[in-house]
């Protein structure tokens, strides 16, 4: 044979036999570096903003939320993820007209108390347990709290205050003679009965969204031990005490700084300021959490949080729209977004601002050095400031298009929201228009001096308030906008004290309805309303305000109800209450090797840490 086509049948057979080994290999892989779990027994989470309360019948805030969801318990609550569809909790089933646990014509509520249920500290739940949490709650009712949540259903009225100036003519409950007390006692005590191992709610007509406020998740309707509670310095469950309880400052509050709930954790630490440590309940009614330890930090520097994501210190950050980017960026870390969030981004404008000792408003006078104490009241002021705020740069920019430009207080997925009603964009000839018929002239002339706030390491909130100076300066060389940032408990210190000029909040559901948007934002008792002074107060009641959210929350048919919510958000618009900006889309952004998480659109970008693994 050929030399030359021997040595050729040799390299062939060997190219054969090399084919034939390497096509029996399993395919290389493309994967990620591989990393150890970081600290698998503890699930670590880094917020923006502080919380300073323990206290669940006192915080109203998102940071607050998720200590209180994963310490306390409600009877009920919303399944997992689902705002429409609830499940037991402390009670073991939940009221409904099917299995008559709802009487009296939509007035009477039963819930059967579930039995052997722990407390952290050694109690065992009980129905007065239930009873007396309730009562505190509502004696306590701090200002600017939650309680009107269960005020409204309960007795129709915003407050505490409402019964006993109605009752026994005494507008403040600290005021309260022992006598009026005891009346003012027995008027609330009479719609919570106890009946065996039953609770029953007595309202005074239906109120269709009555079984989500019982879920709500901010600590409203978190229940104590009673036992525990008294030893601790809380109300001590006599008729006669309501002025001593009423409305405690944080500094006298007994729980301020400890809590004895029943749910998954409980607390092991709160560094003021720093972190918040949870252990996980060994006892706890049904199966332990899968995790041993939960710490919460709170960090407001965005680079700080990426740091300890990317490094594996962190499990979960909170992570503002513009910083989304960014964590895409990061090897092993994972991006849940465009989630339905119920929330709306509000430019909050104060009518009636408490001078005295508020540096913010300089002067505090119109002489083109500060501001007037009823500066906001003033519609043409209001509508210079609405036409000045740039919203489709800010969706567009600083929230990269994760969300929309809000209509009013009512965002979309509620009755009342319209995607065809009247809508603010930036005009800044419009603006100039109204800046030069305020004060009937007077402003534009002397010009106005105001420091507008932001809570410290919310880039979001700080773009909003740099996009607002930046406009209205551009207006008029007389007006001066200063931007200063405070930490989160001082800026909700500055809004309950009226010394709030104008600042960026937001307002997130408590529970599934409309209702909880229009109280807040529009009634004169509301939330917000409230905050705005006796200015605000008169226009809420020119403009039948109150009379029209009272009338949706008790009309049982939808349609009804969506005309009157329609009609408010048009007056938020004719109005220009606030600055109505935006209504974002949720995102969670987390270590690759957290398991567990279901999205729960009411505790927003809190976690209920009972499902997480790693």
């Amino acid at each position: 044979m050929n030399k030359k086509l021997i040595i050729t049948l040799v390299i062939l057979a060997l190219v054969i036999v090399g084919v034939l080994f390497y096509s029996n290999q399993p395919a290389p892989e493309t994967k990620k570096e591989e990393v150890s779990v970081s600290n698998p027994d503890t699930i670590t989470k880094v917020n923006m903003g502080t919380i300073d309360s323990l206290d669940p019948h006192y915080q109203y805030d998102e940071r607050s939320q998720e200590i209180y969801v994963n310490i306390y318990e409600n009877l009920i609550s919303f399944k997992q993820g689902d705002m429409t569809k609830f499940e037991p909790m402390l009670a073991t089933k939940v009221p409904s007209d099917q299995n008559g646990l709802i009487q009296d014509k939509g007035t009477s509520y039963v819930f059967p108390i579930r039995e052997d249920v722990k407390f952290h500290e050694g109690g065992t739940l009980t129905p007065e347990d239930i009873r007396y949490s309730f009562l505190r709650s509502l004696i306590h009712d701090r200002e600017g709290g939650p309680l009107w949540m269960l005020y409204d259903p309960l007795f129709g009225v915003g407050g505490l205050a409402d019964i006993t100036k109605e009752l026994v003519g005494v507008e403040d409950p600290k005021t309260l003679t022992a006598e009026q007390s005891r009346e003012v006692y027995n008027y609330l005590a009479r719609t919570i009965e106890v009946d065996g191992q039953n609770v029953i709610f007595h309202l005074p007509k239906p109120y269709p969204p009555f079984l989500s406020i019982i879920c709500h998740d901010n600590g409203l309707t978190a229940i104590m031990d009673k036992e525990w509670a008294i030893e601790q310095g809380g109300w001590d469950g006599s008729p006669e005490t309501i002025a001593k309880y009423h409305d405690p400052t944080k500094e006298v509050d007994p729980f301020y700084d400890k809590t004895n709930g029943t749910g998954p954790f409980k607390l092991e630490n709160w560094v003021k300021g720093e972190s918040i440590t949870l252990k996980k309940n060994d006892d706890y009614w049904r199966a332990p959490a899968k995790v041993e330890n939960v710490v919460i930090k709170m960090i407001d520097e965005w680079s700080t949080r990426k740091l300890m994501l990317q490094r594996g210190d962190a499990d979960i950050v909170y992570v503002d729209n513009q910083y989304l980017d960014q964590a895409r960026e990061l090897d092993n870390v994972k991006i849940i977004s465009g989630l339905p969030r119920p929330y709306t981004g509000v430019g909050l404008m104060n009518w009636d601002i408490v001078s005295e000792g508020n540096p913010d408003v300089h002067s505090g006078k119109l002489d083109g050095k500060g501001i007037p104490a009823d500066f906001f009241s003033d519609l043409h002021v209001r509508k210079g400031f609405v036409y000045a705020m740039n919203y489709q740069a800010f969706v567009a920019e600083v929230m990269k298009g994760e969300g929309q430009q809000s209509r009013g207080p009512i965002p979309e997925g509620f009755l009342g929201f319209d995607e065809d009603s009247d809508l603010y964009s930036m005009d800044l000839d419009k603006a100039t228009e109204e800046f030069k018929q305020a004060f009937d002239g007077e402003l534009w002339d002397k010009g106005f001096e105001i420091t507008i706030l932001y809570n410290s390491g919310n880039d979001m909130r700080k773009a909003a308030v740099d996009m607002l100076k930046s406009s209205i300066e551009g207006i008029n060389d007389k007006f001066k906008v200063h931007v200063r940032g405070v930490q989160w408990a001082t800026y909700l210190d500055k809004l309950i004290a009226g010394k709030f000029t104008l600042g960026f909040i937001g307002w997130g559901a408590d529970f599934a309805d409309s209702h909880n948007f229009a109280v807040p934002f529009m009634r004169s008792d509301g939330t917000y309303g409230a905050f705005k002074g006796e200015n605000y107060a008169k226009f809420a009641k020119d403009q039948e305000v109150d009379e029209l959210i009272t009338r949706a929350a008790e009309l049982t048919d939808p349609v009804e109800r969506e005309k009157i919510y329609q009609e408010l958000q048009q007056l938020c618009y004719d109005y220009a209450t606030d600055i109505y900006l935006y209504q974002p889309a949720a995102h969670l952004v987390m270590r690759d090797w957290v398991s567990g998480w279901e999205y729960d659109p009411i505790i927003h970008d809190g976690v209920n840490f009972y499902y997480l693994d790693k």
